[in-house]
């Protein structure tokens, strides 16, 4: 089964950008809300996902609370035909948070580009509707603080469904964190879950229930031409 780990954008900045990359003709964006990845699409056997979770609950317990700082646009052309919002401040946490989600055997997976944090707003659609999303989006700037990640599943109906939240916590060792509640979330939740994974440059995406090519369905949150 595929599983992937993605963070929401809250309101009212993930409705303005959901609806920018539905003008831009993108069809991911009707049903796939603002997101970042920290996991892009990754094939799991069913039987891991306890300790997949139990994993995930050590990683986000381990974790406090961080200030992310959304700022301007980027893309990754030519290599892919993807614009973002651009990550100004809390893209070491989201690296962080990436690299040890990946830690473990069961989610191990070979990145195509180094991972680097972003937000799609607009992917494989036509040069002139890239250009105007960039344009448009150039002044954008969002502020908050990222409380947690989700686990999303890719259900038999061919759509990406939330499995469950891991809220962040600041563990520091001792006894395992608790396991929380399982999932079921939606992708308009918190500020820091319920959404699905992106990765920007192909694959498919968790959104209320389905993920898109540029996020959650493409390569693993990583991306093709650095930072920008």
């Amino acid at each position: 089964m595929l599983v992937g780990v993605a963070f929401d954008i809250p309101e009212p900045w993930g409705g303005e950008l959901t609806r920018r990359r539905v003008d831009a003709g993108d069809p991911a964006g009707a049903h796939v809300p603002a997101h970042l990845t920290l996991l892009g699409p990754t094939e799991v056997d069913p039987e891991r996902l306890p300790d997949i979770e139990r994993h995930l609950a050590r990683v986000a317990a381990a974790h406090r609370p961080f200030p992310l700082h959304l700022r301007g646009t980027g893309t990754f052309r030519p290599l892919t035909q993807v614009v973002f919002v651009v990550v100004a401040a809390g893209i070491s946490e989201c690296e962080q948070l990436a690299e040890q989600v990946r830690s473990i055997p069961a989610l191990e997976r070979e990145l195509r580009f180094p991972y680097h944090p972003h937000v799609t707003v607009a992917q494989d659609v036509s040069t002139d509707s890239l250009d105007a999303v960039y344009e448009d989006l150039s002044g954008f700037e969002a502020r908050w603080e990222v409380d947690g990640f989700t686990l999303y599943e890719h259900g038999p109906e061919g759509r990406w469904r939330a499995r469950r939240d891991f809220p962040l916590g600041g563990w520091s060792g001792g006894s395992a964190p608790p396991d929380g509640s399982s999932g079921g979330s939606t992708l308009e939740g918190s500020a820091g879950a319920s959404a699905p994974p992106d990765g920007s440059s192909g694959g498919s995406a968790p959104g209320g229930s389905a993920l898109d090519g540029s996020t959650l369905e493409g390569s693993a949150g990583a991306s093709p031409a650095g930072s920008s």
